[in-house]
């Protein structure tokens, strides 16, 4: 069962934090796919049980590098009911914009039909995982454990 772990970086944070969601996923016995927005293609989409999104805050919403894969996809919609889905941020400063950026991702994940989920109450327990600036040690740990949610989530399903 093969996971996406879907990003858009700039800087290398966001590409760091996917990295480590991608880890969580393969400790809990997925494979993670790992790919950045220009990488991505439809059959990543359609092949993967859940997909992780990840994005730097742009005024508080995603990129619209990752908006634009959601926009591309769109025919793939039926076919992604029921998937898992999740979200994670990085910013620039605390008060960001991180967890409306999140939010945005996950209405896009809304609308293909997927299943939400946030990261576990073992991280932060909210709408995923989000960091200012380069990921500390929680914001890994916190990535880290979201992948591993996605991944035993989608082997129940």
């Amino acid at each position: 069962m093969q996971i996406l772990v879907l990003y858009y970086s700039k800087g290398g944070n966001t590409r760091k934090l996917a990295e480590v969601v991608g880890q969580g996923v393969e400790s809990a016995g997925a494979t993670a796919i790992l790919r950045n927005t220009e990488e991505v293609t439809k059959d990543d989409f359609l092949n993967s049980a859940g997909i992780i999104a990840g994005s730097p805050v742009y005024f508080g919403v995603m990129a619209w590098e990752l908006k634009k894969v959601f926009d591309e996809y769109v025919g793939t919609r039926k076919k992604m009911e029921d998937k898992v889905g999740a979200a994670f941020a990085t910013g620039g400063h605390p008060t960001g914009g991180k967890e409306t950026t999140i939010i945005s991702i996950l209405q896009c994940m809304l609308i293909y039909g997927m299943i939400i989920v946030g990261d576990p109450m073992s991280a932060s327990g909210h709408y995923g995982v989000a960091c200012v600036g380069q990921p500390d040690d929680t914001a890994e740990d916190n990535g880290f454990k979201l992948g591993v949610r996605v991944a035993e989530l989608c082997k129940k399903l």
